[in-house]
C-alpha cells in the first residue's frame, strides 16, 4: 500500500471527500448563436436570436473564492488536487481537471463553513491540537517523522498546511456535531425493544449490507446526470473507492457514511426496481446506474447474510496449500505431463498428516496455514472449501507462469449462532444514523446562510 493510500484510509473523513471524477462532456466558452423558445413560450419577450457575450458555461469559474471573508486560492485549490491524484494513483486527464478543480473547490467552501462555524461558536479548533493529529498521521504513515510527511506532500505538489487545514476542518465538525446535534438526538427505549423483537421475527431471512449512491436529476437533467453516474461507475470498476464517491457525489443522505446503508432487509429499499437488482447481486458486486423515480442509483452489495444466523463464511479453517510450478521453456507436453502427475499423487494422499512426506515426490511444496476465514478466500473458492470434508482437496487452479495449487482442508472450526446485537448496540446504530442525516441539514443551513463570492 502507497503512503498516500495508507494517508487516505486513516485520516479525517473529509479526506475521503476527494475524489477522482469528470463530467462526460464539456460545454462550448466562444460565443455561440443560440435559438430562443418559440413565440408562444416566450414569455420572457427575448429575441429570437442572440449571441452570448460572455462565458457561456456560469459553472466554470476561476477556482478562487471568499467565503464570508475568508479567502480560498488557486493555491489551495492546488494542493487538495494534488492530494487527490496521488492518494487515487492516476493522472487526470486534461478535459477532466477542470471540473475536478470545481468539485475540490465546492469541498473547500464547505470545509471553510464548517471551520467558521466552529469559531463562531468559539469551539475553534488550536494549533496544538491539528498539530498532534498530524503527528498521528505522520507515526501511522511514516514511523514518528513528520518531517518525512512534510517532505512526501511537497513531492507530489502539495502541502502540510493543506492536509491541516483538512484536519481542522474535520476536527471542528465533529466539535460541532458533538454540542449542537448529538445532544438533542433521542432514541427512546421503546423504539430499540421494537428493532430487537422485528429482528426475532425475522430470524433466517436475507438480509443485505448494501453501498448506494444516488444522483437526483429533473427531466432536463436526465441525459446529463446518467452521463456523470455512468463516468463514475466506469470509475469504480477501474478501482476507485466506492466509500469516497459515495461521499463526493451521492445526494442521498448516507453520503457522510460513504453511501453505507448498513444492514436492511429488500423492502427498506421501497422501491421495487431497486429490490429485484439487489436481489440478484453477488457480494462485491457493482451494478448500475439504474434508472428510478428523481434520478439514478449505483448499488454496491458490501455483503450478505441470514438474520440472527451464523455466517458459515465466518468459519476457521486450517489450509495446506500444496503447489507445484513449472521451469520456463518447457513445453506445454512436459507441464501437461507434470500436472496430471501432480493431481493423481494430491488424490492419493490420505489426508493431512500425508501432504507433508507425498509433496516432494511430485515436486510440491506445502504451505501450513491457520485461522484462514472462509471470506477471506477468493470467492470463486469460497463455495468449494465450506463443502470439503477434512482431508479433502479443492480443484487445482493456477496457471504454467504463477504455478498451480491445491488447498487441503486440515480443520475447520464454524462461528456460534448469532445471537444478535444487544440493546447498547442497536441504540448506538439508530442514534448515529440520525446524527447523520441532522448533519447533512446543519451543513445546508450553513450553506444557505454563506456570503460567498467567486473571483
Amino acid at each position: 500500500m502507497s503512503a498516500a493510500t495508507e494517508y487516505m484510509r486513516v485520516t479525517a473523513k473529509t479526506i475521503s471527500k476527494l475524489l477522482t471524477f469528470a463530467a462526460a462532456a464539456g460545454m462550448a466558452t466562444a460565443p455561440i448563436a443560440v435559438q430562443a423558445q418559440s413565440a408562444t413560450d416566450n414569455t420572457l419577450d427575448l429575441p429570437a436570436n442572440f449571441s452570448m457575450l460572455g462565458d457561456t458555461n456560469p459553472n466554470i469559474r476561476k477556482a478562487t473564492a471568499v467565503v464570508n471573508g475568508s479567502v480560498i486560492t488557486g493555491t489551495d485549490v492546488d494542493h487538495r488536487v494534488a492530494l487527490l491524484v496521488a492518494a487515487n494513483r492516476t493522472e487526470l486527464p486534461a478535459d477532466e481537471l477542470q471540473r475536478v478543480r470545481t468539485q475540490v473547490l465546492r469541498n473547500l467552501i464547505d470545509e471553510t463553513l464548517q471551520i467558521q462555524a466552529a469559531t463562531a461558536q468559539e469551539l475553534a479548533i488550536t494549533s496544538e491540537e491539528i498539530d498532534q493529529t498530524y503527528a498521528r498521521v505522520a507515526a501511522q504513515n511514516f514511523g514518528q517523522r513528520a518531517d518525512a510527511m512534510d517532505e512526501y506532500l511537497a513531492s507530489i505538489g502539495s502541502s502540510p498546511g493543506s492536509l491541516k487545514r483538512q484536519i481542522a476542518g474535520e476536527l471542528a465538525w465533529q466539535r460541532l456535531m458533538s454540542r449542537n446535534v448529538a445532544p438533542f438526538v433521542n432514541v427512546s427505549a421503546e423504539e430499540v425493544n421494537e428493532l430487537i423483537t422485528r429482528l426475532e421475527a425475522s430470524r433466517g431471512t436475507d438480509e443485505y449490507r448494501i453501498g448506494e449512491i444516488f444522483l437526483s436529476s429533473t427531466p432536463e437533467s436526465a441525459a446529463t446526470v446518467q452521463a456523470n453516474a455512468e463516468k463514475i461507475v466506469e470509475q469504480l470498476r477501474q478501482g476507485g473507492s466506492f466509500v469516497a464517491y459515495a461521499r463526493q457525489f451521492s445526494q442521498a443522505s448516507t453520503a457522510a457514511v460513504g453511501g453505507d446503508l448498513g444492514w436492511i432487509q429488500l423492502g427498506q429499499l421501497k422501491n421495487a426496481q431497486l429490490e429485484a437488482v439487489a436481489r440478484e447481486m453477488q457480494p462485491g458486486q457493482l451494478v448500475g446506474p439504474v434508472s428510478i423515480p428523481g434520478g439514478v442509483s449505483i448499488l454496491y452489495l458490501i455483503d450478505k447474510r441470514q438474520i440472527l444466523m451464523a455466517d458459515p463464511r465466518d468459519a476457521l479453517l486450517s489450509l495446506k496449500q500444496i503447489q507445484i510450478t513449472f521451469e520456463p521453456g518447457t513445453t506445454q507436453e512436459e507441464n501437461r505431463g507434470k500436472l496430471d502427475r501432480f493431481v493423481a499423487g494430491v488424490q492419493a494422499m490420505r489426508g493431512c498428516g500425508d501432504a507433508e512426506t507425498a509433496a516432494p515426490a511430485l515436486g510440491a511444496t506445502v504451505v501450513t496455514n491457520d485461522q484462514i476465514r472462509v471470506r477471506s478466500l477468493p470467492e470463486q473458492l469460497q463455495d468449494i472449501v465450506l463443502n470439503l470434508q477434512l482431508g479433502q482437496t479443492t480443484p487445482p487452479f493456477g496457471s504454467a507462469e504463477e504455478g498451480v495449487r491445491v488447498l487441503m482442508l486440515c480443520g475447520r472450526d464454524d462461528p456460534k449462532l448469532e445471537s444478535g446485537p444487544d440493546f447498547d448496540t442497536l441504540m448506538g446504530q439508530l442514534e448515529d444514523e440520525r446524527i447523520n442525516k441532522r448533519a447533512q441539514s446543519y451543513l445546508r443551513d450553513l450553506r444557505n446562510d454563506a456570503y460567498i463570492e467567486y473571483n
